[in-house]
């Protein structure tokens, strides 16, 4: 059974204009429709151009953020449900707050999701002070014990955010997330903001840290070479949509979709004669409005190969081979 699906799952934000009379002008459309599952233990890389919906749908499972439509099912028990209006504002139950033990999050800026005000001691220990799961001396020890388990000498666990460069900040957010003990952490980028000689530490130890405490991992970025290093399976989004769905090796070998092929095709390879021979898959165009998006297939206005019915109709998320979907007209 999976950990964590998802099913069409919707986040949209109203645009209004006006201070006390507000009009409604639109809605974003920031995810629309997305449909998935996570299995227990493995990986799976959410990947697509800034701006698709990759970290709202993060968020979105966390319940960071209400979905508008859809559902959330983690572990079997169905996450949407448990929230609740009060005051004009939609807040969670105490079931769903005991759910989020289990499932945290890696932040993308290491400089912005750590408080400069706190020490580490403070910082980590934020989680374990919440849910009310150790005393003040227990709480030393765990954050001390954390800090070792990222690489950190716990010594520093009376410093401030300052006094760190940026991979060991995100190594302290990594140990924040690590806290509760929790089944599942959304990584939402948490290299992209990193020096590329710090990347592939942080990538070495989430894959150290998810063979020893068993997490099940989804991770968000649109760095494919990184996706790639450490995913199970890859799920490219375009437009607040999955467009393909596959495992990694047949994403980069047997890519269906041309938006896929479009990402592929502009990693570079360290192989001067092999980059040389490569065909670049330029699109042309600009990634259209999320508050207006187009009919039928939503990349068709930048797609290469598009054909009359791209254009009216919306192609269907199907399996054309085994553990391997899409959503293209053309694919086979």
């Amino acid at each position: 059974m999976a950990l964590l699906t998802l099913d069409n799952l919707k986040v949209h934000f109203p645009v209004a204009r006006g201070v006390l009379f507000q009009k409604q002008l639109g809605t974003v459309r920031a995810v629309d429709g997305v449909s998935l599952d996570v299995q227990r233990g493995e990986t799976l890389g959410l990947v697509g151009e800034s701006g698709c919906g990759k970290s709202t749908t993060g968020h979105a499972i966390l319940q960071l953020l209400r979905p508008t439509d859809g559902q959330v099912h983690f572990d079997g028990e169905e996450l949407t449900s448990h929230w609740r209006s009060s005051w004009g504002r939609w807040i969670w139950d105490s079931h769903l707050h005991d759910l989020r033990r289990r499932m945290q999050i890696i932040f993308q800026d290491p400089y912005a999701s750590l408080n400069p005000r706190m020490t580490v001691e403070g910082i980590v220990g934020e989680p374990l002070r919440a849910f009310r799961v150790a005393d003040r001396t227990e709480l030393r020890r765990r954050v001390q014990d954390l800090m070792v388990q990222v690489g950190m000498d716990p010594r520093y666990i009376r410093r401030y955010p300052h006094e760190f460069s940026g991979g060991q900040r995100q190594r302290i957010g990594i140990a924040r997330a690590l806290a509760l003990e929790p089944e599942l952490i959304i990584a939402d980028e948490p290299i992209s903001a990193l020096d590329v000689s710090i990347q592939a530490q942080i990538l070495n130890l989430l894959q150290l840290l998810q063979d020893e405490l068993k997490l099940t991992y989804v991770f968000i970025a649109h760095d494919l070479s990184a996706v790639r290093h450490i995913s199970d399976r890859i799920a490219v989004m375009y437009l607040g949509r999955v467009v393909e769905l596959a495992d990694r090796d047949t994403i980069y070998r047997a890519a269906a979709h041309p938006y896929t092929q479009a990402l592929i095709s502009a990693v570079p390879v360290p192989d001067p004669k092999v980059e040389r021979k490569r065909r670049r898959i330029v699109l042309k165009g600009e990634v259209p409005s999320p508050m207006n998006p187009p009919s039928g297939c939503p990349f068709h206005p930048r797609c290469p190969l598009r054909e009359d019915r791209c254009v009216t109709e919306t192609p269907s998320f199907r399996q054309i081979a085994p553990g391997h979907h899409t959503a293209c007209h053309l694919a086979e």
